[in-house]
């Protein structure tokens, strides 16, 4: 007998194996709608993501006039060796120092307040008051980075004078001045604008992005929380649970998978801080660079450097390399940060 049921078991698995391919085509041909609307998106990433890789060879080669990619020979590390070591090593540790603290301020300060922006949202129960408190949130996400960085440029700008006049600066100088954070070493008040100021700099690119991005980012959370079944919380008020004890028993364990995820795809950012806002926040204030350059402002200067420059192979590898660097380490970061995951909860990436 069961000789018979190890037969039939071989047999149903033997038949499975033999129809995968019909079973597989079947679906597609079920589901094609589905499948061409992943066709941009695969060409997107085939693309702009694995075309581009091909120019990663050119941070293991010399650089010459020729088609750098194909004809120039082989040098193993050594323009790895010149950014950890070499002539360009000062400034590349000095960027990779500012991306690790740009980024954890930001995951110490920019991930836990969309969390409890989506906790408030979740507690107003007028409708029509939380839809308009919501868009209210969400609108600096859909402005325009430029205008964004503009108008903390205003607000940040020292004296200003205009057509032989003089007027005063932003809001935010003034109340710097009003405290004495802008005196000089004679004890003069400075007059440039605040973004000049290197310890300055830190404090405004974070707020700046927790104002534009905390309102949008906390759209993931509230709809989790909505996910969580309202039978708990009754259940908790019978049991005499305070506001306070339902959000730690029951809002934060129904949003657990939802925060791995989210916490680990954060890590993932860590070293990867975007050049636009700091470029635009930075402009020719020359001094700011010692806090706001991170990896990619200088793969970017230096990528801006190599047009028409002398060594401009050299500039642009080093670039490269250097990028290339950073995106290794995150790729452990997001690797690592799984790996615990698995190991300590149910939730992981993959």
């Amino acid at each position: 007998m069961q000789n018979v049921v190890i037969e039939t078991n071989q047999d149903v698995v033997d038949e499975v194996e033999r129809t995968k391919w019909k079973r597989t085509l079947h679906t597609l041909a079920r589901d094609w709608r589905l499948y061409v609307l992943l066709i941009p998106m695969l060409a997107f990433i085939f693309c702009f993501k694995y075309l581009p890789i091909k120019g990663l060879i050119t941070g293991f080669r010399w650089g010459n006039d020729n088609d750098l990619v194909y004809n120039s020979q082989w040098c193993g590390l050594y323009w790895f060796n010149q950014i950890f070591i070499g002539s360009s090593s000062n400034i590349f540790w000095r960027s990779f120092r500012n991306t690790f603290i740009n980024s954890m301020y930001g995951l110490i300060i920019g991930f836990p307040i969309p969390i409890i922006l989506a906790l408030l949202f979740s507690e107003v129960k007028v409708s029509w008051y939380r839809s308009v408190v919501q868009v209210c949130a969400y609108l600096p996400h859909f402005v325009s980075l430029t205008v964004v960085t503009t108008i903390i440029s205003l607000w940040c700008e020292g004296t200003i004078t205009a057509g032989g006049g003089t007027g005063s600066g932003g809001w935010i100088y003034n109340m710097c001045k009003t405290f004495g954070w802008l005196q000089g070493a004679s004890g003069e008040t400075l007059q440039e604008s605040i973004l000049s100021y290197p310890r300055y700099f830190r404090p405004i690119y974070q707020i700046s992005g927790v104002w534009q991005d905390a309102g949008y980012n906390s759209i993931v959370y509230f709809a989790a929380i909505l996910a969580i079944s309202p039978t708990n919380y009754e259940a908790a008020r019978i049991d005499g649970a305070s506001k306070l004890q339902q959000i730690r028993y029951i809002t934060f364990p129904g949003m657990a998978p939802t925060l791995t995820i989210m916490l680990i795809m954060r890590i993932g950012q860590i070293l990867n801080v975007g050049y636009e806002q700091i470029i635009l926040l930075v402009g020719d204030y020359s001094n700011a660079w010692e806090t706001a350059d991170v990896v990619s402002t200088f793969v970017y200067r230096m990528s801006g450097q190599s047009a028409g420059a002398a060594g401009a192979e050299v500039i642009q590898q080093l670039g490269i390399v250097a990028d290339l660097f950073n995106s290794i380490l995150a790729m452990f970061l997001v690797l690592g940060a799984n790996a615990i995951s698995r190991r300590v909860s149910s939730t992981s990436l993959f």
